[in-house]
C-alpha cells in the first residue's frame, strides 16, 4: 500500500444532528431463495437444469446440519453439494460494478454466474469476493456454487491438504454455512476488504494519540479507491462519524484527488475527535464511520464502517485496555460455536445471546481455536464488548512450504477483513509455537495491513521469543516481566449438565463411563459439583500470580471451552462436554463459579457468592456443601439455623462437611474481613412437579419469516409455586403448528435426541429451536408430559420483503453497554513487592545459576547431586524482610522437593514444595536480610501428580521431571517477595 496523503480539513458546516443521505452504494442480503442438491449432477451450473425439485433453503445453511451433535465429528457427512440461486439485478445496476461477498464456504467452492465460471475458493475459512460485473446481465441471473467438504480436500494448484481441515477440532458443516451479500457500486468505488480473488483491501478506520481521560483521539480513515472508467476521475474524500444514536459527531475531508483510468490508489484523512466513548470490556460502544467519494459535489460511492475506538498496551508482562490493566479470563472456544441440528448457521441475535452469556459469566477474552471465526461472531463480540484473539488457520504445530504459505494467506485475508473490529486484541500466528522467522512474517503482515490497530501478534508458547508480543502455554501457568503471557487453554475436564452429583439421579460418580485411551475416567468424566470445583482450583493458580503480586506476573488464561461442542470428545457422549453451558446454552454450575471468580479487571470488584448444586434430596441425605465466593468468610444457614463457617481453600472455595438435608432454604452469606455482609445466595427446595412452563427468546424485533431465523424455546418442570424442580427428568412431547420448522434440542439418549419432538428435561429444564419459514404467520408450540399440566406458546413470525431474490440487510443488533466505560481507577492493589536479585552463587553448575531468575521459563539451573552441591544462594540488591518465595521447579506437576530456605543464615522455611500447574509460593518467616539460600535437604518425591487428559502430543505435558534426577535441585524461576501493607 502506498497511501496518498490528503490535506486534512474539518467540515463544520451543517447541523451535527443531520440525518445521513441515502448511500449511493447498494448492499443486498443475498441469503434468500437458494436451492440445494446434495450430489454432483452434470451441468448443475447451467440455466437449463431443472432445480424445481431441489430443496429450498435460506442461507446460511450447512447441507449436513441435521448431523450436528447427532454424529461424532469424524462421521459428519462429506462430499459435493450444489447451491443455486436465481436473482434479478436491481434497476439502475446496468454499467455498475457488481460484487458477491461470501463470508465463507466449506471447504472448496467453484462459483458460476449464468453458467460462466467466475471464481474458485478453497481454504474453507475466510471470506472472499467475486467481481461478477461482466457475467451478470440485466434481468434474471443464476448463481451456482459447487461445494466440496471432503476432509482430505486438496488445493487445486498444489495438491496440498489444508492443515486446519482437521477431524479433531474443526467441525465440518458443509456447503455455505455463512452469509452472502451482493454489492452494487459506481465504477469509481472504494474496494471491498476481500483480498482473496479480488486482491483488494477496502476501508481501514483507526485511532491514535489517545487522551483517555479527556475522551479524545485522532481518528484516521483510509480507503483503497479504484477507477474503472475509461477516463481519469477527480474526487473528494469525505469522512463522517456518527454515534450509536445516529448523531453526527465529526466530519473531515481533504483536497480533491485525481485517479487515472484503471488505477488503484489509497487515500487517507484524519482529524482530532472529542467527546468519544471508548470501546471497553462489557461496553460495546460503536460508531458508524461513512467514507464518501464525491465528484463535482455529488456522492458517487459511500461505505459505512461500524467500528469502535480503544487504546491498548502490551508490556511489562501485562495487558492494558484504555490504560487499565486487565488480567484476561475467559474461554478457548471452538470457532464453530455450534448448536444442535443447526451447526454454526444461526441468526445474529442468537450469536449475540450465546456470546453475551460468556460476558455474563464475567469472561473478558475469547480465544477462538485454530481457525478464524466468521464475521458474524467477530461483529457480535464488537457489540457486546468482549475482547477476542483471532487465529489464522492451523493445526497443532509450525509448518513449512506450501502449508505455511496457506496459513500466511489466511492471516492476511483475516486481518484485512476484520481489522475494523475493536474487539480483536490479539492476532494468533499458530496454535503452537512457530519459528522466530515465521513470527516475523506474521508481524510484518500486521504492520502492513493493520499498523494502527493496537493488536499484539503472538502464538501459544513463544516463551523465549524476542519477536512475539505475547505467548503462554496451554496447560501451565507462565509469568513474565516482558510480554504478557496467558494460558491458551486450561481446565480440560468434562461434565454433562444432567449429572448434579453422586446423590442425585442418575447418581453419577466421577469416572463413570468408558475410559478414554485407557486414562482414569475420574479426571474427565465428572458431575456438575466436581466440574465446578475443579474450575475454581485451576483458576486459583492464575489469580494468585495476577498483576499486583510482583514484577513477574501472569496475564491470566482461558478455560477450554464455553459451550459443549460437536468436536473432540471423551466418555459416553459423542460430543465434548467441557462447557460451562451445555449445547443449548443452559448454564452448569461452572458458569456461576466463574461469575464469582472473574468479577473484576484484576482484583475482585463486585463480591459474589454461589452455592454449588441444588437442595432437593431424599430424607436422611447428608452432603458436603461447597460454596464459591470472593468474600473473606462464608457462613451457612439452614432454615435460619446457623451451620458455622466454611473451610476456605483455593481462595474461592468454602466447604461445609456433612450437612444433613432438610426441606426448606439453604442460605450462604459472604462477609468481609471486618465482618460486613457482602453477598448471599440461597437454594430453596422445590415442591413436587405439577406443570410444564414454556418461555421464548427471539430477536429484538421478533421472529423474521426469512427461512433462517430461529426461536429458542425453554421448557421447565415446575411445582405449584412456579419453581423449577431441579431433579426432574420427565420426558416431554412437543407439537408444532404453523409456518415453522422443528429443529429440536439435545439430551442424553439415542442419537442425542437430535431433531426429535420427544425429549427429556435434564435438571428440570431443556430447550429446543424452531426455525421460521419464508411464510409469515402464527406458530403454536405445545409441550406435554405424563402427569403434568401441559404448556402452550404462540409466536408470530414477521414478513420479510424479498425482491428478485434480494433482501434488505437487516439492521444491526443493539450494542451492550452494561458494564459501563473503562473505570479510571487502578484495577488492582499491590499486595507484595519483588526483592530483586543482584547476583547468585551455587554449590554446583554455578555458570548456569543465573538461569534460575532470568525471566525465561525455557531455561533453568540444575544442581549436581551429592553432598553439598544442591544449593543456590541469591544476593539481593538491598536488604529486605521477605515474607514469601515463589518458584517454578522442574517437574512442578509431578514432584515435591524437600527444601530449606534461609535468610542471612537464619532458617525461614523447611518442608516439601507442593505440586502445581506452574508456580508454588512458600510462606517465609519474616527475617530481614540480604542473602537467600535454597537447599535440597533430601530426595524429591513423586506420586499423586496432578492429572492432565486429552493431550495428543504428550511432549506438551513435559515438565522436566523425566529428564531430571530426584537427587538434584532444579529451578526454572525463583522470586522473593516482601509484603505490602
Amino acid at each position: 500500500m502506498n497511501p496518498t496523503p490528503l490535506l486534512f480539513t474539518l467540515l463544520l458546516a451543517g447541523p451535527l444532528q443531520a440525518a445521513p443521505a441515502p448511500s449511493p452504494r447498494a448492499v443486498y442480503d443475498f441469503n434468500p431463495g437458494w436451492k440445494l442438491h446434495v450430489g454432483d449432477p452434470p451441468d448443475a451450473a447451467s440455466a437449463g437444469v431443472d432445480d424445481t425439485r431441489w430443496k429450498a433453503v435460506t442461507l446460511p445453511h450447512a447441507w449436513n446440519e441435521d448431523e450436528a451433535f447427532s454424529k461424532d465429528i469424524t462421521d459428519l457427512s462429506t462430499g459435493v453439494a450444489w447451491y443455486r440461486k436465481h436473482f434479478t439485478l436491481p434497476a439502475g445496476a446496468a454499467g455498475k460494478k457488481i460484487f458477491l461477498e461470501f463470508e465463507g464456504v466449506r471447504q472448496g467452492a467453484r462459483i458460476f454466474v449464468n453458467g460462466k465460471p467466475v471464481g474458485l475458493h478453497e481454504n474453507g475459512i475466510m471470506a472472499f469476493g467475486l467481481d461478477i460485473s461482466d457475467a451478470a446481465v440485466a434481468g434474471e441471473n443464476l448463481v451456482a456454487v459447487r461445494t466440496d467438504n471432503a476432509w482430505d480436500y486438496r488445493e487445486t494448484s498444489s495438491g496440498q491438504r489444508y492443515q486446519w481441515s482437521d477431524k479433531n477440532f474443526n467441525a465440518n458443516y458443509g456447503g455455505i454455512p455463512k452469509n452472502v451479500r451482493l454489492h452494487v457500486a459506481d465504477r469509481l468505488y472504494q474496494t471491498l476488504p476481500l483480498f482473496s480473488n479480488l486482491g483488494t483491501t477496502g476501508v481501514y478506520i483507526h485511532a491514535g494519540e489517545f487522551d483517555i481521560a479527556g475522551h479524545a483521539a485522532t481518528v484516521g480513515a483510509e480507503s483503497q479507491v479504484r477507477n474503472e472508467y475509461a477516463q481519469a476521475r477527480t474526487f473528494a474524500y469525505e469522512v463522517t462519524i456518527r454515534d450509536r444514536d445516529g448523531k453526527r459527531v465529526a466530519s473531515f475531508a481533504g483536497q480533491p484527488h485525481t485517479i487515472a483510468a484503471g488505477a488503484t490508489d489509497t487515500v487517507t484523512a484524519s482529524a482530532r475527535v472529542t467527546d468519544l466513548h471508548f470501546w471497553s470490556w462489557g461496553y460495546g460502544y460503536l460508531y458508524d464511520v461513512s467514507t464518501t467519494l464525491k465528484v463535482d459535489g455529488r456522492a458517487v460511492d459511500e461505505v459505512t464502517t461500524r467500528t469502535g475506538f480503544r487504546k491498548t498496551e502490551f508490556a511489562n508482562g501485562m495487558i492494558k485496555l484504555n490504560e487499565r490493566v486487565m488480567q484476561v479470563h475467559g474461554y478457548a472456544q471452538r470457532t464453530s460455536n455450534e448448536w444442535p441440528a443447526v451447526g454454526m448457521s444461526v441468526p445474529p441475535w442468537l450469536s449475540d445471546y450465546s456470546n453475551r452469556l460468556m460476558l455474563d459469566s464475567n469472561a473478558n477474552l475469547v480465544r477462538w481455536m485454530h481457525v478464524t471465526p466468521w464475521k458474524q461472531d467477530i461483529e457480535s463480540l464488537d457489540r457486546i464488548g468482549l475482547p477476542q484473539a483471532m487465529p489464522a488457520g492451523d493445526s497443532e504445530a509450525d509448518v513449512k512450504d506450501r502449508r505455511w504459505e496457506q496459513r500466511v494467506a489466511v492471516m492476511r485475508d483475516a486481518i484485512i477483513y476484520n481489522r475494523n473490529s475493536p474487539s480483536i486484541l490479539f492476532y494468533e500466528t499458530g496454535n503452537r509455537g512457530v519459528s522466530e522467522a515465521h513470527m516475523g512474517v506474521m508481524k510484518a503482515l500486521r504492520d502492513q495491513y493493520d499498523p494502527h490497530g493496537g493488536r499484539a501478534a503472538g502464538s501459544r508458547e513463544m516463551l523465549a521469543s524476542q519477536v512475539a508480543e505475547y505467548g503462554g502455554e496451554m496447560l501451565y501457568i507462565n509469568k513474565s516481566a516482558r510480554a504478557p503471557f496467558w494460558a491458551m487453554e486450561y481446565s480440560r475436564d468434562e461434565g454433562a449438565r444432567k449429572y448434579w452429583d453422586n446423590l442425585s439421579a442418575p447418581f453419577h460418580q466421577d469416572g463413570d463411563g468408558p475410559q478414554y485411551k485407557g486414562q482414569d475416567a475420574s479426571i474427565y468424566n465428572r458431575n456438575q459439583d466436581s466440574h465446578a470445583i475443579e474450575d475454581v482450583k485451576r483458576w486459583y493458580d492464575y489469580w494468585r500470580e495476577r498483576p499486583g503480586t510482583g514484577t513477574r506476573v501472569s496475564s491470566g488464561g482461558v478455560n477450554i471451552i464455553f459451550s459443549d461442542s460437536n468436536t473432540h470428545h471423551r466418555g459416553a457422549e459423542n460430543y465434548r462436554r467441557s462447557g460451562e453451558v451445555d449445547a443449548m446454552r443452559i448454564a452448569k454450575d461452572g458458569f456461576f463459579a466463574h461469575q464469582v471468580m472473574w468479577d473484576g479487571w484484576v482484583d475482585i470488584e463486585q463480591p459474589r457468592i454461589h452455592i454449588i448444586g441444588h437442595w432437593n434430596y431424599a430424607p436422611a441425605t447428608s452432603k458436603a456443601i461447597t460454596v464459591v465466593s470472593s468474600a473473606a468468610r462464608v457462613a451457612l444457614f439452614l432454615n435460619g439455623k446457623p451451620l458455622g463457617d466454611g473451610v476456605q481453600s483455593e481462595r474461592f472455595l468454602f466447604t461445609f462437611d456433612h450437612v444433613g438435608w432438610q426441606a426448606g432454604t439453604l442460605r450462604a452469606v459472604g462477609y468481609a474481613a471486618d465482618g460486613k455482609q457482602l453477598c448471599e445466595s440461597t437454594l430453596v427446595t422445590a415442591g413436587a412437579p405439577v406443570a410444564l412452563r414454556l418461555t421464548k427468546r427471539t430477536a429484538p424485533g421478533g421472529l423474521r419469516a426469512d427461512g433462517a431465523d430461529l426461536a429458542l424455546l425453554e421448557v421447565e418442570v415446575v411445582d405449584a409455586a412456579g419453581r423449577r424442580n431441579p431433579v426432574a427428568l420427565d420426558t416431554v412431547d412437543f407439537t408444532l403448528d404453523g409456518p415453522a420448522e422443528w429443529r429440536g434440542g439435545i439430551a442424553q439418549g439415542a442419537d442425542n435426541f437430535i431433531l426429535s419432538r420427544r425429549l427429556p428435561v435434564e435438571g428440570g429444564v431443556n430447550r429446543v429451536l424452531v426455525r421460521s419459514t419464508t411464510q409469515a404467520g402464527k406458530i403454536v408450540v405445545r409441550a406435554s408430559a405424563a402427569g403434568l399440566a401441559a404448556a402452550t406458546l404462540e409466536l408470530q413470525s414477521q414478513p420479510v420483503k424479498v425482491d428478485g431474490g434480494l433482501g434488505p440487510v437487516a439492521d444491526g443488533q443493539p450494542s451492550y453497554l452494561g458494564r459501563g466505560p473503562t473505570p479510571p481507577t487502578p484495577s488492582f492493589k499491590v499486595s507484595r513487592r519483588a526483592a530483586e536479585v543482584a547476583s547468585v552463587t551455587a554449590g554446583s553448575n554455578a555458570d548456569s545459576a543465573a538461569k534460575s531468575f532470568d525471566d525465561d521459563e525455557t531455561t533453568s539451573w540444575v544442581s549436581a547431586s551429592g553432598a553439598g552441591q544442591a544449593w543456590i544462594a541469591y544476593a539481593l540488591k538491598r536488604p529486605a524482610t521477605l515474607t514469601e518465595a515463589t518458584f517454578k521447579l522442574a517437574g512442578w506437576r509431578e514432584r515435591s522437593y524437600p527444601v530449606r530456605i534461609s535468610v542471612d543464615g537464619q532458617e525461614v522455611y523447611t518442608g516439601e514444595t507442593p505440586k502445581g500447574f506452574g508456580y508454588v509460593t512458600l510462606p517465609l518467616k519474616p527475617v530481614s536480610g540480604r542473602v537467600v539460600k535454597v537447599e535440597l535437604v533430601g530426595t524429591a518425591t513423586e506420586g499423586d501428580s496432578l492429572k492432565l487428559v486429552e493431550v495428543a502430543n504428550q511432549a506438551i505435558t513435559d515438565t522436566g521431571a523425566n529428564r531430571t534426577s530426584k537427587s538434584v535441585l532444579a529451578i526454572v524461576e525463583a522470586e522473593f517477595y516482601e509484603a505490602v501493607r
